[in-house]
C-alpha cells in the first residue's frame, strides 16, 4: 500500500499505478511503466517529479493553474474554511458564506449583466447545466419547443455524455452513444487547417454565418442557444478570424437564440482580459467557468446567466438540477483566495500590458523554424502549427495526422518542457504568472523540442 509519508521509488509508484489506477484519456493497452510521470511536488511554473526533474509546465496544468503553484495562502483559506464548515449543500433553502461571497465576487468580475451564479465541480459539469437552463428558459418564456443546442466540430466542452454531446470531437463520439439528441455542430473558424485560398477575413464570416445557415434549415422556432469557446482550446488553440464573433453577435441578436460562452479555459485573466468575452466584445446570455475560477487548487465551476435568463427559468417553478457538492464552501473560500490573488498583484492587467506582448514577441520567434508554418498567440495561449513544408509557405499537413506531433510532445517533456500535442499542432498555456525569464527557457526548450523532431522526421524519411 503507497503511503504519502516516504514515497517508495519511481518504479514501485509507476507498477503500483498501472495496477490500481485508470487514467482519463488515455490508451491503457499501449500504457507502459516507462510512459509514466510521477508528478510530486510544484512551485511557480514548475512540477517536480519523483526523479528530481524540474520541469516547465508549459500547460498551466490543464490550462488551469493561473495563479502558480504553491501559493499557500489558497492552501490556508480551504484550511481555515474546512475548521469552520467543511461541507453543507446550498439544497432546501439553505446557503453558507463562502458561496454568498463568491457569487457577489463574480458579479462585479464578469461580463456586463452577468448577475446569477450556478455552481458546481467542473467544466463538464457547467456545460450541462448550460443545456438544462437554455431549455427550460425557453419554456418558461413559452417557446419549449426550442430545444436544439448549435456548438462547433472540433469544440470541446466536457467529457460527460450531455457536455461532450455539445463538444464537436468525432472520436469522442465514436465512444457511448454520442452526440444525445438535440445538438447540432456547425463548421470551426479554424483558417489555417480549412481556409483555403479565401481571405482569413472572408473565412470568419462564411463560417459565422453557417450558423444562420443552420438556423434556417432546423428553424428558429426549435434552437434555444449557441455555445462556443472564445478561443477553441483542446481543438488547438483555434483563434478565430476578427470578422467571425461580432458577426456571430449579430445572429443571435437578431435570431432570437441565446449565446453561451464557454470561457472555462479563456476565463479569468488568460488572453489579458478577465474573461474572453471582454476581449471579442461578446455579449452573452450564459457563461461556463471552471478551472481559473480557483486555479485548480480545488475542484469548482459554475454558470452565470443573465437576470433576463433567470426570470425565464423562474417562471417554471423549482428548477429540478443541482449537485451534491454545488457552491462546496471549501471549494468557494479557495476560489475567493485565488481571485484576491489576481485582484491584489493586478496579474489581468500585467498579463494585458507587459506578459503577453513579451510572449508574443519571443514565441513568435519559433515560427522561424522550418518545421513551424505558423507561430499564433492570443493573450497567454500559444500554438505552433507542424507541417513538412514550411519555407514554402504551404499549409499542407503531415500524413497520418498526430504522429508528428505526438513525437514533438515526447521531446518537450525530455527536455522538461510541457507542451501539449493537438493532432500536429503543439500548443500552450503557461501560468499567468510566468516571468520574462521563463518565456525565455520555455522558447528555448520548444526550440531544442522542434529541432529533435525534425532530425526524426528527416531520418524516417531517409
Amino acid at each position: 500500500m503507497l503511503s504519502l509519508g516516504n514515497l517508495p521509488t519511481t518504479d514501485v509508484m509507476r507498477e503500483a499505478d498501472l495496477n490500481s489506477h485508470m487514467h482519463p484519456f488515455t490508451d491503457h493497452d499501449a500504457l507502459g511503466t516507462d510512459d509514466l510521470r510521477v508528478i510530486t511536488s510544484a512551485s511557480g511554473v514548475f512540477i517536480g517529479d519523483s526523479d528530481g526533474n524540474q520541469i516547465l509546465d508549459g500547460m498551466a496544468g490543464l490550462w488551469c493553474v493561473n495563479v502558480g503553484y504553491g501559493r499557500s495562502e489558497i492552501g490556508e483559506a480551504a484550511a481555515r474554511q474546512m475548521a469552520q464548515l467543511p461541507y453543507y449543500n446550498t439544497f432546501f433553502k439553505t446557503t453558507h458564506p463562502p458561496v454568498i461571497a463568491l457569487s457577489e465576487k463574480l458579479r462585479v468580475l464578469t461580463p456586463d449583466g452577468i448577475n446569477k451564479f450556478m455552481f458546481g465541480t467542473s467544466g463538464s459539469d457547467s456545460n450541462d447545466t448550460v443545456i438544462r437552463l437554455a431549455r427550460t428558459y425557453w419554456a418558461g418564456r413559452g417557446k419549449p419547443s426550442k430545444t436544439v443546442m448549435i456548438s462547433r466540430h472540433n469544440a470541446y466542452h466536457g467529457s460527460s455524455m450531455a457536455s461532450a454531446s455539445l463538444g464537436g470531437m468525432a472520436f469522442m463520439h465514436a465512444q457511448g452513444g454520442l452526440p444525445i439528441p438535440d445538438v447540432h455542430h456547425i463548421g470551426q473558424p479554424y483558417w489555417f487547417d480549412e481556409g483555403g485560398d479565401m481571405d482569413p477575413a472572408e473565412f470568419g464570416l462564411m463560417r459565422a454565418r453557417e450558423l444562420e445557415a443552420a438556423i434556417d434549415q432546423i428553424g428558429e422556432d426549435r434552437v434555444a442557444a449557441f455555445i462556443a469557446e472564445p478561443i477553441q482550446g483542446a481543438g488547438g488553440v483555434i483563434v478565430p478570424p476578427e470578422t467571425y464573433w461580432p458577426e456571430i453577435q449579430r445572429i443571435c441578436d437578431e435570431r432570437d437564440i441565446l449565446l453561451v460562452a464557454d470561457e472555462v479555459i479563456c476565463g479569468f485573466g488568460r488572453l489579458g482580459t478577465w474573461f474572453g468575452s471582454d476581449h471579442f466584445n461578446i455579449r452573452p446570455d450564459m457563461i461556463a467557468m471552471a478551472k481559473g475560477l480557483s486555479s485548480g487548487y480545488l475542484p469548482i465551476g459554475g454558470v452565470g446567466l443573465t437576470d433576463d435568463v433567470y426570470e425565464g427559468v423562474s417562471q417554471m417553478g423549482e428548477f429540478a438540477h443541482g449537485y451534491t457538492y454545488s457552491g462546496h464552501p471549501v471549494s468557494a473560500a479557495a476560489a475567493i483566495a485565488n481571485l484576491d490573488i489576481l485582484e491584489r498583484e493586478g496579474i489581468v492587467e500585467r498579463v494585458r500590458s507587459h506578459t503577453a506582448p513579451v510572449f508574443a514577441e519571443k514565441f513568435a520567434a519559433l515560427g522561424d523554424h522550418p518545421l513551424v508554418g505558423e507561430a499564433v498567440t492570443c493573450g497567454l495561449l500559444g500554438k505552433l502549427e507542424l507541417v513538412p513544408d514550411a519555407k514554402s509557405g504551404s499549409r499542407r499537413r503531415f500524413e497520418n495526422s498526430g504522429t508528428v506531433g505526438g513525437l514533438c510532445r515526447d521531446n518537450c517533456f525530455a527536455n522538461n518542457l510541457v507542451m501539449r500535442a493537438v493532432r500536429d499542432s503543439m500548443v500552450c498555456s503557461p501560468p499567468l504568472i510566468i516571468k520574462d525569464d521563463e518565456i525565455d527557457a520555455l522558447v528555448e526548450r520548444a526550440w531544442k523540442a522542434l529541432d529533435l523532431t525534425a532530425a526524426a522526421v528527416a531520418g524516417q524519411m531517409a
